[in-house]
C-alpha cells in the first residue's frame, strides 16, 4: 500500500468519525426533547390543579349562601359570621347584626377576612375533591362525577361538623355555634358542601393531565 492510499484511507476515516459524532449529537438533542408524560397518576399535578378549582369551587357556595340568605331576608354573609364563631367565639355573631363596633378592627373587615379565610380552606378541601374525583371519574359522564361530588360533600359535612366541630369548638372557645341549627340548619351546611362538590365535579375537565406535545418541524427531503 503506497502513501498516497494511506493517507486516503485515513482521510476517509475522519470523515467518518465526523459522521458518527454529527450523528450522536442529533440522537443526543432528539432524546431530550421527547415528549416527558408520567407513568402513574399524576397526584402532584391534581394536587396543585385541585388547590387552584377549590377556590373557585369555594367562591361558589359561597355566593350560594349570599343569595339564598338574600331569599331569606338574612344577612348575606350570615354564614361567615356563624363560621368566624371558631377563632373569635360568640363576638363573631355580633358581625351581621351591627353589634360588633366595640372590636377594634371595623365589621366589614372582619367579614372580608372571614370571606377570605372561607376560599382558603375551599382551596385546601379542594385538593381531596379534585383528587378523588379525577381518580375515580376523570373520564367518565358528569353525572357520575357529580355523583361523587355528593358523596365527598356529604363525608366531608358529617367529619368537619360531627367528629371535629362538634367537640373542638366547645373544647376551645366554650360554645358550640357552628353545629347549633338555630344559627346554621344542618340543611343549610349540607348544602353548601354539595355545591362546593357539585362545582368541583364540573369543573374536573379544566383540571385534567393533558401531557404537552412539541410541534415536529417537517424537515425537506
Amino acid at each position: 500500500m503506497t502513501d498516497l492510499e494511506l493517507k486516503q484511507l485515513r482521510e476517509s476515516l475522519d470523515q467518518l468519525k465526523g459522521q458518527v459524532q454529527v450523528l450522536e449529537a442529533e440522537i443526543g438533542t432528539r432524546e431530550s426533547l421527547q415528549d416527558w408524560a408520567p407513568t402513574t397518576f399524576y397526584s402532584a399535578f391534581y394536587i396543585t390543579t385541585g388547590f387552584v378549582l377549590g377556590g373557585v369551587a369555594a367562591m361558589s357556595s359561597l355566593l350560594f349562601n349570599i343569595i339564598g340568605s338574600l331569599v331569606a331576608g338574612k344577612h348575606p354573609l350570615e354564614i361567615i359570621g356563624v363560621y368566624l364563631t371558631f377563632p373569635l367565639g360568640s363576638q363573631a355573631l355580633r358581625l351581621t347584626t351591627g353589634q360588633g363596633a366595640e372590636m377594634a378592627i371595623d365589621d366589614g373587615v372582619i367579614l372580608a377576612l372571614g370571606c377570605c379565610l372561607y376560599i382558603g380552606t375551599g382551596m385546601v378541601l379542594g385538593i381531596l375533591f379534585h383528587y378523588v374525583i379525577s381518580r375515580v371519574a376523570e373520564h367518565k359522564p358528569l353525572i357520575t362525577r357529580l355523583l361523587v361530588g355528593t358523596v365527598l360533600g356529604a363525608a366531608v359535612w358529617l367529619v368537619n361538623y360531627y367528629l371535629i366541630l362538634a367537640w373542638l369548638q366547645p373544647l376551645l372557645f366554650g360554645g358550640n355555634w357552628i353545629t347549633d341549627n338555630a344559627l346554621l340548619p344542618w340543611w343549610v351546611a349540607l348544602a353548601t358542601h354539595f355545591v362546593f362538590g357539585w362545582t368541583m365535579a364540573v369543573m374536573t375537565p379544566f383540571g385534567a393531565y393533558v401531557p404537552y406535545r412539541r410541534p415536529v418541524a417537517h424537515e425537506s427531503l
